[in-house]
This record gives structure tokens, C-alpha cells and sequence, in this order.
């Protein structure tokens, strides 16, 4: 009888260290089907991107870091943000990012960091940006990224890619963007690559209290996404924010806070019916120097 119990609770142990593996195996795999397939691209443009259903391919702001390095060249300040995202938050996977743009007289410099995961499964980011404008109301912008992924047990990676932008002012009120991440295939490992991403979009000034954003996403290996987003000036201090988005399909809403032309604190949240909620929040500075014109 001791005999069989030995045979038995060795047995147990071996099945329960076994079914760890595979839980921590599923974990793995679920968290990246969440992320679908983060692989380094970019996170939302701030606060503001996320409670406009992401739709930021037309923004000039900091936050153009992670959605159209092009926009950077509208700006006139030197510039910092920091944003905090926890995605679908039951599930505590983090991101992070910080951005800085230094405006010159050859154009704006940008760095982008980001960070996205748990301990166990972890992806870190850094990008160099350089915008200028063209021509006219012309605006090109590039950005060099290096990537890192690390699984806890089994290593890590790194690896290189680059981002596209272009901004045009068509109009007064219309601005339209087009972006792509990573347009040359980069292999992570064999039959697994770095996601290539094409956006097309803008955004259109209905009034100077209202703003539309929208944009058509397309990975190569994924549905079309469609990003829309409204923001309405409640007061010159206070803009609310409310915008959705298809594959996954999420409503998403939020508010910005400016003090004195300098400090913005912007808060969002996004919905999606079987994973919860996403908060979003960031805090941007504007310094007071403005770059010299030519």
C-alpha cells in the first residue's frame, strides 16, 4: 500500500509540474493573441489617440511619435509626454511609453521609448525620429527603431526596423497622413515576422470647437481595421473625446485637461465586451521656447 501511494504522489507531483508548463505555455499564447502580435509596433498616441478610437494619423503633437512621425514637423515647442496603458486591465499586461521632440530650424528630432508585457513576456522599444517639411504644406517624417523581446526561459531578441510618414495640409481645416511600420518583412524567428502595417487617414477641423479623426488600418496579415474619433472643445480648458474601432471591435471615450498652453493631462478609457476596459492616461509639457523661423 505505501508502495502504490509513493508510485501515486510521484505521479501527481509529475502531472501538476506538467500542467504548470502547459498553463504557463497558454498564458503565453493568450497574452500574445491579446497583443495581437504587438511585436514592437507602435502603442497609442497618447490619451488622446486612445479616446478617439486610435484614429491619430493626422495629430502634430508629441504623441505623432507613435502615430505619424510626420506630424512632428508642425511642431514649434519642445516637447515631453508620458503615458501609462494597462491593456484590457484583468489581465495586468502593461504598456509604457515616453516620448521627447526637439523642434530646429533643419527640422524636429524625436525619441520614443516603449514597453509592453508581464515579467514573463516582455517587448521594449526605441525609436529616433527626424521630420521636416517638404514643401509647401508638405511634411515627411522617418523613424529607426530597435526592438527587443524577451521570454522569460527562453532568451531574448533583437532586432531593427524603421516607420514611414507623410502629412499633408490639404486645406485649412483637412489634413491627410498616410504611415507604414516596418515595410520590409523583418523575421523574428522562422515563419514569424515583425508586423507590416499601412495606415491612410486624417483629420478634419468641422469647427474651432469640433474635431473629426478617422483612418483605415491594414496588417498584412490581419482584417482591415477602421478607426474613427470625435473630440469637442467643452471649454478652452476641457476637450471630451469619443471614438470606436473595428477587429477587435471597442468603444473607447476620454477627456483632456490643458494648463496654461504648457501641461496637458489627458485621460481615456476603451471597451471591449468579452476583455474590459483599457485605461489610458499621459502627461505632456511643452516648454516655452519655440524654434526660430527661416
Amino acid at each position: 500500500m505505501l508502495a502504490n501511494q509513493r508510485i501515486f504522489s510521484s505521479f501527481m507531483l509529475e502531472f501538476i509540474d506538467m500542467t504548470k508548463r502547459h498553463f504557463f505555455t497558454l498564458a503565453l499564447l493568450f497574452l500574445f493573441s491579446l497583443s495581437q502580435a504587438q511585436n514592437g509596433q507602435p502603442m497609442v498616441a497618447g490619451a488622446r489617440g486612445a479616446g478617439m478610437g486610435n484614429a491619430a494619423i493626422g495629430f502634430q503633437d508629441v504623441h505623432s511619435l507613435f502615430s505619424n512621425q510626420a506630424g512632428l514637423a508642425g511642431l514649434d515647442q519642445i516637447s515631453f509626454t508620458a503615458i501609462g496603458e494597462s491593456r484590457y486591465s484583468a489581465f495586468g499586461i502593461r504598456s509604457l511609453g515616453a516620448g521627447f521632440a526637439y523642434p530646429t530650424n533643419s527640422g524636429t528630432f524625436g525619441l520614443a521609448l516603449q514597453y509592453f508585457g508581464i515579467e514573463e513576456y516582455n517587448e521594449q522599444k526605441v525609436g529616433i525620429a527626424y521630420a521636416r517639411q517638404l514643401f509647401g504644406k508638405l511634411s515627411i517624417g522617418v523613424q529607426m527603431d530597435y526592438l527587443r523581446l524577451q521570454v522569460q526561459d527562453y532568451g531574448d531578441r533583437n532586432l531593427f526596423t524603421f516607420e514611414i510618414g507623410i502629412q499633408s495640409q490639404v486645406s485649412k481645416n483637412l489634413r491627410l497622413g498616410f504611415f507604414t511600420y516596418s515595410p520590409m518583412q523583418v523575421e523574428i524567428v522562422p515563419g514569424e515576422n515583425i508586423p507590416t502595417i499601412f495606415k491612410i487617414g486624417g483629420a478634419y477641423k468641422i469647427s474651432s470647437k469640433l474635431n473629426l479623426a478617422a483612418e483605415i488600418e491594414k496588417d498584412i496579415d490581419f482584417p482591415m481595421e477602421v478607426h474613427v474619433g470625435i473630440e469637442y472643445a467643452l471649454v478652452d480648458a476641457l476637450d471630451l473625446r469619443i471614438g470606436a474601432q473595428t477587429e477587435p471591435s471597442e468603444l473607447s471615450f476620454g477627456i483632456g485637461y490643458h494648463l496654461k498652453d504648457q501641461l496637458n493631462i489627458d485621460i481615456a478609457a476603451s471597451y471591449h465586451q468579452f476583455l474590459g476596459i483599457t485605461p489610458t492616461f499621459n502627461a505632456t509639457y511643452r516648454l516655452a521656447k519655440k524654434k526660430k523661423k527661416n
